[in-house]
């Protein structure tokens, strides 16, 4: 498929078939979808116990279900689910922001003594962090910090 034609394509991994989708002129319309927000967001971790100790213990998330391969918590009214290594995953392998994917993940925050608070929590607990930074696009305050397999986040003003 030459790099200019306008098209989509899904990877199912648990098929590994590709699925050519309907570009929008060849549907006619846009699709227009209707949502209140993401549902959930899957990550993939190397070390799932490793995650769970920071997801929980070092930021304070909730677990709301657990199972042997994975477990998810919440985050807002956002679950995330996070996952172990598969058979293939690379050992060493760690989250890039700069290959086509996932850049980082935004929480939201309504209160700036709050992003305080968590800025310095971060340091204090040792996590990789920015420290608090101003986004020059849209003027607002952040933290942006790594867990451990290096999947990017930021605690963000609204």
């Amino acid at each position: 498929m030459p790099i200019d034609e306008v098209a989509c394509l899904l990877y199912r991994v648990t098929t590994k078939k590709y699925i050519q989708y309907a570009t929008e002129s060849e549907m006619g319309m846009s699709i227009n979808i209707k949502t209140s927000g993401a549902h959930h967001v899957a990550l993939r971790s190397t070390d799932l116990e490793r995650s769970k100790r920071f997801y929980t213990e070092t930021l304070g998330f909730s677990i709301i279900k657990e199972l042997p391969e994975l477990f998810l918590f919440s985050a807002g009214s956002t679950a995330f689910g996070v996952r172990g290594p598969e058979a293939d995953t690379a050992s060493g392998d760690k989250f890039n922001p700069h290959r086509v994917g996932l850049d980082h993940i935004a929480l939201a925050c309504e209160d700036e003594t709050e992003l305080e608070r968590v800025a310095a929590a971060l340091t204090e607990a040792g996590v990789e962090n920015t420290g608090i930074k101003t986004d020059e696009t849209l003027g607002k305050r952040y933290v942006a910090f790594k867990d451990p397999d290096r999947i990017a986040w930021e605690f963000y003003m609204v």
